[in-house]
């Protein structure tokens, strides 16, 4: 039995333990430290991915705050040695200014532990030994009754200890969302903690990780000369990554019949040699997306894909393009904008997809890797051998590299505007050239946005590399308007499970906007999910009963 077994039939066993309702608020209490405990060991032999990204922000008469310049880092966490993490991103890039504010701003904060440890409240021990715990009132989060409690050290608990409320979910007595700060030690002033809302969903029966993390700092004194302002936000996926992939697919092999078979056989025709190259170059194109995938850097195909690849059939149909072997969309995990073609596949960033604001921006970002695809600029080969791809995680970055050369971005460029003018989409093609518009505006200050990570960038600074024609067709950029949405914040269509790293979109209320400041394009923004309960349906709209108070609280 492996360890991804066991963790399950541990977490069944606390479930069924706690599937009475509680009779006070320290049963409650003592239920959540339990599950807590539980989900710590659930999660120790697991390596999920981490995501962090970060904007300094200064202070603006019209906006309130802008982004002054930005942080990245993406790195693989192990949790069986207590919250460590090693960086996908390689040296001579960590070497980078930006990555050097980066460490400094987090060593203040977190010394070896990092900005990770936002994942947990405390991973020494979340008991009653250590905490005072007050229930405050009941509440939903999203379809999720929870009860909410005030945590609050000990004298003597130790620095690092949490300060803040909890949210516990009312069937499994699961933590789903904290919200708060470390104590810091005051015997060593130099020893700061950053505010963060931290939060889960839920990833099977009774089982909620760690998802998303929101931070954020006004003035924070760093020494006497220095402040800083900043909003950062903490992204965790893949934990179910290492656990046999495929193997659904292996006990589900159909056997078929013998005649069927020497009936295909009968029919069958050597491949020629354009259909083995073909099939060579298709070979390589997969072994690159099943290594990505594995890695959890690109999502497993899923319902965001369909509706890529019909914007791209749209482009394909319209345009009477023969393209053999068909064009797929895929789309990598990670923050910073980029797109890039790998063979017949195209590769969007959830983050480009995430701040474009409608389909015909999104079609025209498609278009200049379909450009590629159609006019064959084709990926190394040398990847359809099966060594190539064998390397640990953390060398994806490094092993995969899919820039073009300038004047195949210059072809590209001037093909996809012709496959836009033909498409269903020419009448709109000044709206998308907008969304490069204000890329172009921003560049400088979002260096780590703009800097692509497989890719070539799409812009150096503020000048935007991509689509120029476009651009000279879009409408004036008028950042206080707010009828003109030029791009989107952070976040702004897709939701992750972070178990099964399976994208979908959001299905978001339109709301007004009523103030310039209130369209913070490729902006961080706070965190506030939808809670919701795989395999139920609506919660029913009533309250929670609050479990009864063993003493009136203080």
């Amino acid at each position: 039995m492996n360890r991804f077994v066991v963790s399950l039939c541990l977490l069944a066993t606390a479930t069924a333990v706690h599937a009475q309702e509680p009779a006070s608020v320290d049963d409650m209490v003592n239920r959540a430290i339990a599950q807590e405990t539980t989900l710590l060991k659930i999660l120790r032999p697991m390596q999920p991915v981490v995501e962090t990204y970060i904007q300094d922000m200064k202070k603006d008469s019209d906006y309130g705050a802008v982004p002054q310049t930005d942080h990245y880092f993406l790195g693989k966490m192990d949790l069986s040695k207590g919250v460590s993490t090693s960086s996908f991103i390689p040296k001579s890039s960590r070497r980078s200014r930006a990555f050097s504010v980066f460490t400094s701003l987090f060593k203040l904060e977190y010394l070896p532990k990092g900005f990770a440890q936002m994942m947990f409240m405390d991973t020494r021990s979340l008991d009653r030994s250590r905490y005072d715990f007050e229930f405050v009132r009941r509440e939903f989060l999203g379809d999720v009754r929870t009860y909410l409690v005030t945590v609050t050290p000990k004298k003597g608990a130790g620095k690092g200890s949490f300060l803040g409320r909890i949210w516990i979910e009312d069937k499994g007595f699961n933590i789903v969302r904290f919200n708060g700060t470390y104590a810091s030690d005051a015997k060593n002033a130099k020893q700061m903690y950053m505010h963060f809302d931290s939060w889960r969903t839920n990833a099977g029966p009774d089982l909620w990780v760690p998802a998303q993390i929101y931070s954020e700092e006004t003035n924070m004194k760093l020494d006497m000369l220095r402040k800083k302002t900043f909003k950062a936000q903490s992204r965790i996926w893949g934990y179910g990554a290492q656990h046999e992939q495929g193997s659904g697919e292996f006990t589900n092999i159909t056997v078929e019949g013998l005649s069927e078979q020497q009936d295909k056989s009968a029919q069958a025709a050597d491949n020629s040699p354009l259909e083995s190259l073909r099939a060579w170059e298709r070979q390589g194109e997969d072994n690159i997306l099943h290594r990505m995938e594995k890695a959890a850097i690109v999502a497993p195909a899923g319902p965001v894909e369909k509706v890529l690849e019909t914007v791209v059939n749209n482009l394909i149909v319209t345009n009477d393009l023969n393209i053999i072997p068909d064009v797929r969309v895929r789309v990598l995990l990670t923050t910073p904008l980029e797109t890039f073609s790998v063979g017949h596949t195209i590769i969007i960033s959830r983050g480009l997809l995430d701040t474009i604001p409608d389909e015909p921006g999104l079609a025209a970002i498609l278009a200049h890797e379909l450009a590629h695809i159609s006019l064959g600029h084709i990926i190394d080969t040398k990847f359809a051998f099966a060594d190539r791809v064998i390397f640990d995680d953390e060398e994806t970055l490094k092993k995969f590299r899919f820039t073009r050369t300038q004047q195949e971005e210059d072809a590209a460029n001037k093909e996809a505007v012709k496959l836009l003018e033909k498409s269903p989409y020419k009448d709109k093609l000044s709206q998308a050239g907008l969304y490069l518009k204000a890329l172009g505006v921003e560049g400088d200050r979002l260096p780590a946005l703009i800097k692509a990570l497989f890719g070539s960038k799409m812009a150096d600074k503020n000048n935007v590399t991509r689509l120029s024609d476009l651009i000279q067709r879009s409408p004036e950029l008028q950042r206080k308007r707010t009828d003109q949405i030029s791009a989107l914040p952070l976040g702004g269509h897709t939701k992750l499970d972070p178990w099964t790293d399976q994208l979908q979109f959001t299905r978001t209320r339109a709301v007004p906007i009523l103030a310039p400041r209130e369209k913070m394009p490729f902006e961080i923004v706070p965190i506030n999910i939808h809670l919701t309960r795989q395999g139920d349906g609506a919660e029913p709209p009533a309250p929670a009963a609050a479990p009864a108070k063993a003493a009136p609280p203080k």
